[in-house]
Formats: structure tokens, C-alpha cells, sequence
């Protein structure tokens, strides 16, 4: 127990000086913020494709219509752009929460909950990752193909599965993160999360 306490007595100092641990919040941060804009430039994508296609259809007397697959191409990168978003949500603490009765604990009770939270949210994302893992290879393995474009379904998994990855990855580190926080009783992790 009291080699426990040293670590976290040293973990503590180190979080305070903005050692690695600090350096190691910002790389996360900045990958996950990476992942986010590579989410929104693929909403952009889908949105000017959705325009264009809008467009066609309405030009069709012109010799003008609409983008072949426009919707297989639209599904396939609204899966991506959400699963994008994950890594930045869940450092940001942007997952919605009902904090009414946690406002009234005292803050160290608020920390043993986040750490609850945050390896819950882990337990969730590994889960998810784990299912889109099995259904690519099974997309992969029959050889699936979306109808008009026949494009293999396992691509957009992959993308998918890549991002899920990273969000997996930021969550075990949050957990970390936030067991330091109770063990040491101090707060590593900046912000509380989404504005409701």
C-alpha cells in the first residue's frame, strides 16, 4: 500500500509540472482532434456530393442526373465521419451526462465516478470495435459489394474500424488518466466536459 501511495505521490508532482503525462494528454488531444477534422472534411465531401447530386436530378432535362451510388457513397461516409468523431468526444468529456445529484458530491467522490465513467466508456468502445472487426471480416470474407456502385462494403469498415481503434486507445488512456486523479486526489484532465 505504501508503494501505492509513493506512485501516486510521484505521479501527482509530475501531473502538476507538466511532465510527460501533460506532453502525453496533448499528443492524444492532437491525434483526436486530427481524427475530428478527417470526420468534418468527410462531411464536407458527403455534403457537396449530396448537393451535386440534388442538382443533377434537377437538371435531368439538361442531360444532367443524379451521382451514381450517391447514397451507397453517403452511408458509407456518415458511418466514417461519426466513428471520427469519437476519439475528439471523448476527450472533450462531450458525451451527454445527467449531472444533477453528482453536482452535490464532494469533488473526490465526482472522481472515483468519472474513472467509473470513463471505464465504462472504454468497456463500450472496445466492444464496438471488437463487433466491426468481426462484421469487416466477414464483409471481407463473402466478398460483399454495394448494389449500384459494387463497391466491397469491408472499406468503409475498415475506416471505420481504424478511428474506433484510436477512440479505444484515447479511453484506456483517460482511464488512466482519471485513476490518477482519484488516486492522487488532484485533476490531470482540464475542462468538465460538454456545455448542455
Amino acid at each position: 500500500m505504501k508503494r501505492f501511495h509513493a506512485l501516486s505521490a510521484a505521479l501527482k508532482i509530475k501531473f502538476l509540472l507538466g511532465g510527460p503525462e501533460l506532453a502525453t494528454y496533448r499528443f492524444f488531444e492532437q491525434l483526436s482532434k486530427a481524427a475530428a477534422i478527417f470526420g468534418g472534411l468527410v462531411l464536407i465531401g458527403i455534403t457537396i456530393l449530396t448537393c451535386a447530386s440534388i442538382a443533377g436530378r434537377a437538371m435531368i432535362g439538361l442531360g444532367l442526373g443524379p451521382i451514381k451510388g450517391d447514397f451507397e457513397l453517403v452511408e458509407a461516409g456518415v458511418a466514417i465521419a461519426v466513428c471520427a468523431f469519437l476519439p475528439w468526444c471523448q476527450m472533450q468529456r462531450g458525451h451527454a451526462t445527467v449531472d444533477l445529484f453528482t453536482n452535490m458530491l464532494p469533488i473526490d467522490v465526482n472522481r472515483w465516478i468519472n474513472l467509473i465513467s470513463e471505464a465504462l466508456m472504454a468497456m463500450a468502445l472496445a466492444v464496438m470495435t471488437w463487433k466491426l472487426w468481426d462484421g469487416m471480416a466477414n464483409k471481407f470474407e463473402y466478398g460483399d459489394t454495394t448494389f449500384i456502385l459494387e463497391m466491397p462494403v469491408w472499406w468503409p469498415y475498415l475506416a471505420c474500424f481504424i478511428v474506433l481503434v484510436l477512440a479505444c486507445v484515447v479511453a484506456a488512456y483517460l482511464v488512466f488518466a482519471r485513476a490518477v486523479e482519484a488516486s492522487t486526489k488532484t485533476n490531470i484532465i482540464s475542462g468538465s466536459g460538454a456545455v448542455h
